[in-house]
């Protein structure tokens, strides 16, 4: 597997208007967008998300909004002032001309830019993920 990143310094995105930080996030309400999300794409296999992973400390959840119903989040894993992973983004695709995909990773890139973070991880360097700017492919270690 290749991993990649994004040197947020190299991205100049804006934040979306129809987006917040969950400060309490409804595990049952993400789970159901989760489990929508996997039965669209169709996966063979999924990891689940514990509910104790919305609400880690260390975790933020970025939600989406269409006509202020929460249709979307994204589960980011803050490791320190500099570095953010992002392990999943779901949603339930009731209204696809959203295109929440790609846009909410460049409204992350934007949203942890303006809080100074250096990089954003990606995970597997998919296709899609290449097009981004800042994207970066991580090499071995030395």
């Amino acid at each position: 597997m290749i991993y990649a990143r994004i040197r947020l310094a190299d991205t100049n995105y804006s934040l979306l208007d129809n987006f917040k930080l969950l400060v309490d996030p409804d595990p049952i309400e993400l789970e159901h967008i989760y489990n929508t999300y996997c039965v669209h794409k169709g996966f063979r296999s999924v990891m689940p998300i514990f509910s104790e992973e919305y609400t880690d400390p260390k975790n933020n959840v970025l939600g989406y909004y269409d006509n202020n119903k929460l249709v979307a989040f994204s589960l980011m894993r803050v490791y320190n002032s500099r570095n953010v992973e992002a392990v999943q983004f779901a949603w339930d695709y009731v209204n696809p001309k959203l295109h929440l995909g790609i846009k909410s990773l460049r409204n992350e890139c934007a949203f942890y830019k303006s809080l100074n973070f250096e990089y954003l991880y990606l995970g597997e360097a998919s296709e899609y993920k290449r097009q981004m700017e800042g994207f970066e492919i991580l090499g071995p270690r030395t």
